[in-house]
C-alpha cells in the first residue's frame, strides 16, 4: 500500500489506518480501542502544509496519559512536528518527570489512575511550577473545563480530536508563554508596566512574577487600557475559548492579578458590574 512513511508508521500501536482524501494520500485517520473499549480517533494530515520534512521547533513536551496506544501515537506524531517529547503513563510518573527536568509544555490527560490530571495540575501550581498545561479529556462539560482552567491550565481539548488542532493549540500556548513579539513593546498604566519583549512585569519598580496566563491576561488589559472588556472577550482573546460558561475562570484570574499587581492605592483594575473589567488610572 502506497503512502507516506513518517514517524507515525513506526509507532507500535493497535490501530486501523485509513487513507483520507479520495484515493490520494492527504492524511491518516487512526482508530483504536482504549482500555474501556471506547473507540478513539485521531486524524493526522501534517504533510498538507509541511511536505515530508520535519517542522523543527525543539520545544520540550511531556505527554502524560495512561492510554498506551494514544501515548505512543502522540509521541511519534509530535516528534514529527519537531518537538522533543517524553512520556509518562500516569500522574505520579508525570510529577516525577517534571521534578527531573524543565519542560516547555505538559499535555495532560484528565482521567488517570492514582492521580488524575486535575490533581497533577494543582500540585504543579502549588509548587510554583508554571509550566503551561494542555488538558486532554473525554469529559466535555463546561464545568470541567472551567475547573481545569481555574486550577491553572492553559487550554483544554476534548477527545476524540484532530491532531492538527492539538498541534495548533500547543503552538498557540507556546507563543503566549514566549517572550513576546519581535521589537518589543512597553505597556504602562500608572506605576504598572509590562515589557513584552523581556517578558517582565513591574509594579512601583518592583519585579512581579506572573504565570504565562496571568501575563497574557494583563497584557490584554493593558492593550485595552481605558476600555471595558467583557468576560467573553477575555476568554476569546486570552484563552481562545468560545464555549459557554459563566466566566468563573476569568474572575479567578482577575483575582490572581489583583493580589499580585493591584494591592496598593491607587487601584488600577476595576470591575464594572454587569459589563466586565477595565484597567485605568482613576482621575
Amino acid at each position: 500500500m502506497g503512502g507516506p512513511r513518517g514517524p507515525l508508521a513506526l509507532a507500535r500501536v493497535a490501530a486501523l489506518v485509513v487513507p483520507v482524501g479520495g484515493g490520494r494520500w492527504k492524511g491518516l485517520r487512526l482508530r483504536w480501542f482504549s482500555a474501556d473499549s471506547q473507540v478513539q480517533m485521531i486524524q493526522w494530515s501534517p504533510w498538507l502544509r509541511s511536505g515530508w520534512g520535519l517542522l523543527m521547533s525543539g520545544e520540550r513536551l511531556l505527554v502524560v496519559d495512561d492510554d498506551e496506544n494514544l501515548r505512543s501515537m502522540l509521541c511519534a506524531a509530535l516528534r514529527h512536528h519537531g518537538f522533543v517529547v517524553s512520556t509518562a503513563s500516569d500522574g505520579v510518573e508525570g510529577l516525577a518527570a517534571l521534578q527531573g527536568s524543565k519542560r516547555d509544555l505538559v499535555v495532560l490527560d484528565v482521567m488517570m489512575p492514582r492521580i488524575d490530571g486535575f490533581e497533577v495540575c494543582r500540585r504543579m501550581r502549588a509548587a510554583g511550577d508554571d509550566t503551561p498545561v494542555l488538558f486532554l479529556t473525554a469529559r466535555d462539560a463546561s464545568r470541567d473545563k472551567v475547573h481545569g482552567l481555574q486550577l491553572g491550565a492553559d487550554d483544554y481539548l476534548d477527545k476524540p480530536f484532530s491532531l492538527d488542532e492539538l498541534v495548533a493549540r500547543i503552538q498557540a500556548i507556546l507563543r503566549r508563554a514566549g517572550a513576546g513579539s519581535p521589537g518589543g513593546t512597553l505597556l504602562e498604566c500608572g506605576d504598572l508596566s509590562l515589557d513584552d519583549e523581556a517578558h517582565i512585569v513591574s509594579k512601583a519598580g518592583r519585579h512581579v512574577h506572573l504565570s504565562p496566563t496571568e501575563f497574557n491576561l494583563l497584557r490584554y488589559l493593558l492593550l485595552n487600557q481605558g476600555r471595558v472588556v467583557s468576560k467573553p472577550q477575555i476568554l476569546e482573546h486570552v484563552w481562545g475559548y468560545g464555549f459557554e460558561t459563566d466566566g468563573g475562570v476569568v474572575e479567578t484570574y482577575i483575582g490572581y492579578l489583583r493580589r499580585k499587581v493591584d494591592m496598593t492605592q491607587p487601584r488600577l483594575l476595576h470591575t464594572i458590574r454587569g459589563v466586565g473589567y477595565t484597567l485605568r488610572v482613576q482621575p
